[in-house]
């Protein structure tokens, strides 16, 4: 059993990354609606990864002197916050201001990236892979509320389309407030509080470490990327908004879904193996979006690429955890953080200019190059005689 804390952790991540998919389905065709140029049009979502990255550093500090209750309910509040002011400047039209917005949401999405570390440490011992696979498998419910509550907001206001979304965000992070509030969550220990913690540059000497952090960043900016080109990419085929968040319904099924029997694959196949399979994963999505743009093969591709995604992103985590002792924990988990997140501000940032100038098919082929490093530092990782033990 991995115990109540961890349950309620899936619930509080299944809650935040449900806003999150509102974000997904809306900010792009908000920034394409309101923003002065249609080469602005992913600016708001790229702001939101910049919050977000901004966020990595000092929330893994913060956490080593507040410990993660409080860390967790101040990116509540800010989100809170953030959510009402993206809703004021829906309707004033305000482009600007809905970008600053988007950079509060991103900062409470990047405090809420610590719970699959909370998970961790919540769990029984030997736990850890099953514990992010919980954490990860929240999002499933996600998939489902994500897109119908932007469905269901779209007009919520007959004049202004799509500011419900962000009133239905407001209530989000008003229950998972309260959720995190009654959570007993696991105080940090003497060795975490009072050691010393190794430098960047002897900790980066590590070959695991290395890979889990270039595999993470990889497989997440290729998803961010794609993912967020793909609601300019139907709109410019023709697709209707429904469509459009039935596919992004769909791709975070793919994200979600496997979480539940991922961590047993990681048992069963090696981290490093299952980190392999989900890179080949995102290039057959790549190949996918070379031979059509039907909804079929957008839907296939998206479910293709969430999958990937996932075997990656929880692959990468769990190869984080075997690299740190004790006292260079946040550390490491706030350098993997900016790192990971960082290269999704910059993909998030590329992909409506790309999507514009270079159009769908080029943008997915630029992708491969960086998923091939992706596999050949993992590769390099296994080969490494010291660290074999630690790659499986």
């Amino acid at each position: 059993m991995l115990g109540l804390t961890v349950w309620g952790l899936s619930l509080g991540q299944a809650l935040l990354v449900t806003g999150n998919i509102l974000l997904v389905s809306v900010t792009a065709l908000i920034g394409n609606k309101i923003s002065p140029s249609v080469d602005l049009a992913t600016v708001p979502v790229a702001v939101q990864f910049i919050g977000l990255m901004s966020a990595t550093l000092p929330a893994a500090l913060l956490v080593r002197l507040l410990g993660r209750k409080a860390v967790f309910l101040i990116g509540n509040i800010i989100g809170l916050f953030g959510a009402a002011l993206a809703y004021y400047a829906l309707l004033q039209s305000d482009f600007w201001l809905f970008c600053f917005s988007t950079f509060l949401l991103g900062v409470a999405i990047g405090i809420g990236q610590q719970y699959r570390f909370a998970a961790i440490e919540n769990c029984p011992e030997g736990k850890g892979p099953q514990a992010i696979s919980l954490i990860m498998g929240g999002g499933v419910l996600a998939a489902v509320l994500g897109p119908s509550l932007a469905i269901w907001s779209e007009y919520i206001i007959p004049d202004v389309q799509y500011i419900g979304a962000f009133a239905a965000l407001f209530i989000l992070y008003a229950i998972t407030t309260v959720l995190v509030a009654t959570l007993p969550l696991k105080k940090a220990n003497i060795a975490e509080q009072t050691g010393t913690p190794r430098s960047y540059t002897t900790l980066l000497r590590q070959p695991i470490l290395i890979a889990s952090i270039t595999s993470g960043a990889i497989g997440y900016a290729v998803m961010v990327l794609i993912m967020t080109a793909t609601p300019l990419a139907m709109h410019s085929h023709g697709f209707h908004f429904g469509h459009t968040a039935s596919v992004i319904q769909w791709h975070v099924l793919g994200m979600f879904a496997p979480s539940f029997f991922t961590g047993y694959l990681i048992k069963k196949f090696g981290t490093c193996n299952i980190i392999q399979t989900g890179c080949l994963l995102l290039i057959a999505c790549i190949l996918l979006n070379q031979f059509g743009t039907t909804y079929w093969y957008f839907w296939t591709a998206l479910v293709v690429l969430g999958i990937g995604w996932n075997f990656t992103f929880i692959g990468a985590t769990n190869l984080l955890t075997q690299t740190y002792q004790p006292a260079d924990k946040t550390k490491i988990q706030g350098l993997n953080d900016f790192l990971v997140f960082g290269s999704s501000a910059i993909a998030s940032i590329l992909a409506g200019y790309w999507q514009n100038l270079l159009g769908w098919e080029i943008l997915n082929i630029l992708m491969l190059p960086a998923i091939f490093i992706a596999m050949m530092t993992v590769y390099l990782s296994m080969k490494r005689p010291t660290q074999m033990s630690l790659s499986n």
